[in-house]
């Protein structure tokens, strides 16, 4: 540490002379001085103060600006984002950041976890530990080291880059960029649902790789693919994770919110696999290929099943116009009987199956169920005996008041 220089002072040898060969004290600090040679006071050696190797950040800073979970943060917590963001690129094993505090950065790496799904090679394993510097005259100097914990090689890494490139370019090749918002949504919904198995032993099961490339994966990797498509199809996504409803309690749980047409709307690809249900030990429709229950629906509707950490705000989602069943006319706002017996004839007439009815509250639904299913279903039927001279018919219904939707399927 260097040690400030003494002030200006005038040596008068004849008055002061005999102090010369004992030294002076100017301003508490000690200084010798050579009467032989002439020569002036020196300074005393300094070990110079090592500098921190901070990451350094070759991504220009607005590409981070659309990415939902950086903007959370405060100007600070951002260029902590930033240098973490660029270790966990090139694989370092030590990240070294301007955060104060470990277990700050550690919810940081999470955060850019949760707005690249690309970074596949992480799952979200870390350490990290905070240091002090002592740095002299400047004082004390905080920063944290971060370790992230990572699942392949960088031999591994490029390779699945290669894979994982190629599927999503597979993926998409049956949807244009000039779809609507919508259109691109459902048809990411539907192409996850059908092409990814609910399985709870797949392996990295927590990233794209298990889901694009493995076909099996859990909650993770379906929301981070459809994540992971949808971006590339130009729409704003959101990967949630909170809780979802068991057989027993509440499920650690993921999916994602979407913009479309302006609106934010909760996506859940896992609850619209009936593979999932199964797996869950929920008895599910032989006739269910896919479940749209969860494709484009508002606040109010996921959170009867689900509920969001509390830990990040999300953004409000309150309009249907975008719902599935919306869109496809099987959403009431109240019942009506000839509407319903209508409903049902024309999927008679079209040999089309299901015939969904959900409704806006509990109240509209318990309605509808009472009337369906002890009167209207009965009329249909006698419909579809009339059509085809049958003496008997059979359908199947799902009845799930936790979503006031009713189901009918026909047995033609």
């Amino acid at each position: 540490m260097k040690k400030k220089k003494g002030g200006c002072f005038k040596l008068i040898f004849k008055l002061f002379f005999t102090l010369a060969v004992i030294g002076l004290v100017v301003l508490g600090h000690p200084i010798l001085v050579d009467w032989l040679d002439g020569r002036q006071p020196k300074e005393e050696s300094v070990e110079a103060v090592q500098e921190i190797p901070y990451q350094e950040v070759s991504v220009e800073e607005q590409s981070f600006a659309v990415h939902y979970y950086y903007g959370l943060l405060n100007e600070e917590e951002k260029q902590v984002y930033r240098e973490i963001y660029q270790g966990m690129l090139n694989r370092e094993k030590e990240i070294y950041t301007h955060s104060k505090d470990a277990e700050a950065a550690n919810k940081i790496l999470g955060d850019v976890l949760r707005d690249y799904p690309d970074f596949f090679w992480c799952d979200g394993g870390v350490s990290s530990t905070s240091y002090i510097q002592d740095r002299g005259d400047s004082g004390e100097e905080t920063y944290t080291v971060v370790s992230p914990e990572y699942n392949c090689t960088a031999e591994e890494k490029q390779t699945r880059q290669q894979q994982i490139e190629a599927e999503a370019r597979a993926a998409l090749q049956g949807i244009s960029m000039e779809a609507s918002d919508y259109e691109k949504i459902l048809y990411v919904y539907e192409y996850i649902v059908n092409s990814v198995d609910y399985d709870l032993e797949a392996p990295d099961n927590q990233n794209i790789y298990s889901s694009l490339v493995g076909k099996r994966s859990v909650c993770a990797g379906y929301s981070k693919e459809a994540q992971y498509l949808l971006e590339r199809l130009g729409v704003s996504v959101i990967y949630v994770t909170g809780t979802a409803n068991g057989p027993n309690a509440p499920n650690a749980h993921a999916w994602n919110l979407v913009q479309c047409g302006g609106e934010y709307y909760h996506v859940d690809t896992t609850w619209g696999d009936p593979v999932y249900q199964t797996a869950e030990g929920e008895e599910t429709p032989q006739w269910e290929n896919i479940s749209y229950d969860y494709m484009c629906c508002n606040d109010e509707e996921i959170y009867r099943t689900h509920q969001a950490d509390e830990e990040y705000p999300l953004p409000a989602c309150t309009g249907m116009t975008w719902n599935y069943y919306v869109v496809n006319g099987m959403y009431y706002n109240s019942y009506d009987s000839a509407a319903a017996l209508d409903a049902l004839n024309s999927a008679i007439y079209e040999q089309r199956n299901p015939t969904i009815f959900k409704y806006f509250d509990e109240a509209a639904y318990q309605q509808a169920k009472d009337d369906i299913l002890n009167y209207q279903i009965h009329n249909a039927a006698q419909t579809l005996c009339d059509m085809y001279e049958l003496s008997e018919v059979q359908y199947y219904y799902e009845d799930r008041p936790e979503l006031c939707k009713l189901t009918i399927n026909w047995q033609y």
